[in-house]
């Protein structure tokens, strides 16, 4: 599953040109004759600078059909029921998630039947709840959120791409929030900007991180960490929780093209968990996802992601200093150079269990939760609790959102480094025994000021809106 979710089991300027479809005539004579069968979905990396006419000819020229070609990045999403399309392409630049899961359906000769998965029904606002669950929230009130909220709650301005399973249009704390004209579904790897598209089916994950974010400051239900700012529902995860590598690089690119700020993505691309073994495939989804965080970043978009609850070291293999160093572990997006790492602490400051981790990727942390203590946010129809490092990159990037509004003209670089100046330092634990076998069950690397459990601490909305001399006090 890509949702970095854990949900409590008691408790219910630059301008793209989008191409449309193209697809493959009959083969030229001098062509191999193409075969048919299931049509797949691939994400393909050619050479930089290659033009979109020799993209698509060389996508035609192996059997595919281009969907849409991204120039500025020269990666392409194409279709191709010829099983021969990758070695065609090249194993180097080409990877269907559709295929490798098929693949690995084959190898188990299993063929379960996916579970029937309820559709959400929509949201009616005259029932959703009206209480103010103000003060449920401990996970605002670790960061300064609350506190925050009195001086400013962000800005209109600035719009938060919210890259998940969608965002629920009708809930009363996030339908003055939600950004239509911005918000499109990313699926097929191109986008479409049609409500059906981008709004929520199956899943609650999106709305959740939505909440977090931005939820109204109305004295009803929740409050986000931003309420002033807008959310952009961009829809990268399907109704089976996956996120694929072109649904991926259709946001990251759709959120540059429409001039976000920022954008958050509380996911790990699919079809593995973490894969520790680099292959040719693996090497094309981190190579188009790179492209895309590094041309999102210089259009003015800054990337937040989840560090994944895989409870893995994800500290780079050629770096030592910490036991389990080297694992070869890569969470993508999050381990990418240019996107904020966030881990996730329980209402105790300490590193959630589940929580992965890893010095060099991990930037700062944010309150995720744990089980008995989740993060309380917005959800189709009302409110719920739910644990992940899903929930504990929302609040960073709220924090974010907070600092784009107090700094208009602040790039992704300058705002990262205010967030990291401005965390509230965290010490690695004496003791991370959580299971009291006398084991340690992770080992942190690092300082106060920056270690592989926490980076450089715990984000502070306060400062955000309110700078001040001095490195804050985490325990205040």
């Amino acid at each position: 599953m890509s949702l970095l979710a854990r949900p409590l089991r008691a408790v219910v300027g630059v301008v793209l040109a989008f191409s449309g479809c193209v697809a493959a005539g009959p083969a030229a004579a001098e062509e191999p004759a193409c075969g048919h069968g299931r049509a797949l979905r691939y994400v393909v990396a050619v050479d930089r600078g290659t033009a979109e006419p020799a993209a698509r000819r060389q996508i035609t020229e192996a059997c595919g059909a281009t969907t849409v070609y991204y120039p500025q990045i020269a990666v392409a999403v194409a279709t191709s029921g010829d099983p021969r399309f990758g070695e065609l392409m090249g194993l180097d630049r080409a990877f269907s998630a559709q295929a490798e899961r098929l693949a690995a359906q084959r190898a188990t000769e299993t063929a379960r039947p996916q579970p029937a998965r309820a559709v959400l029904p929509p949201t009616d606002p005259d029932r959703v709840p009206t209480a103010d669950l103000g003060a449920r929230q401990w996970d605002m009130q670790m960061i300064h959120a609350d506190r925050a909220r009195a001086l400013s709650g962000g800005s209109r301005d600035v719009v938060v791409g919210v890259l998940d399973s969608g965002i629920d249009p009708d809930h009363p704390d996030l339908s003055a929030a939600l950004d239509r004209d911005d918000s499109a579904g990313c699926l097929t790897g191109a986008p479409d900007r049609s409500a059906a598209a981008w709004a929520p089916t199956t899943s609650v994950h999106g709305t959740h991180v939505a909440g977090i974010i931005a939820a109204a400051d109305d004295g009803h239900g929740v409050t986000g960490v931003a309420p002033g700012v807008r959310v952009a529902s961009v829809k990268v995860i399907d109704d089976r929780g996956y996120a694929d590598p072109e649904a991926a690089v259709c946001g990251l690119m759709w959120a540059a093209a429409r001039h976000m700020r920022l954008t958050n993505s509380s996911f790990f691309v699919n079809p593995w968990t973490l894969s520790c073994i680099r292959g040719n495939d693996r090497g094309v989804v981190h190579e188009v996802l790179a492209r895309a965080v590094e041309y999102s970043t210089s259009a003015g978009t800054l990337n937040v992601a989840a560090a994944t609850n895989e409870a893995v070291d994800l500290t780079p293999s050629a770096r030592s200093g910490s036991p389990g160093a080297g694992t070869g572990c890569e969470a993508l997006p999050a381990a990418l150079r240019d996107v904020v790492a966030v881990s996730a602490v329980g209402a105790d400051r300490v590193k959630a269990g589940y929580s992965s981790y890893g010095l060099g990727v991990i930037d700062v942390t944010a309150p995720g939760g744990e089980q008995g203590d989740c993060v309380l946010s917005t959800v189709p129809g009302g409110y719920a609790p739910l644990c992940g490092t899903s929930m504990a990159a929302p609040h960073v990037t709220g924090v974010l959102a907070l600092l784009a509004s107090q700094a208009e003209n602040a790039g992704p670089r300058q705002l990262r480094r205010t967030l990291d100046r401005q965390a509230m330092p965290m010490p690695c634990p004496a003791d991370y025994d959580l299971t009291g076998d006398g084991l340690q069950d992770a080992y942190c690397a690092g300082y106060e000021g920056y270690n592989g459990f926490y980076g450089h601490g715990m984000v502070d909305a306060l400062a955000a809106v309110a700078p001040r001399d001095g490195r804050p006090d985490p325990a205040r």
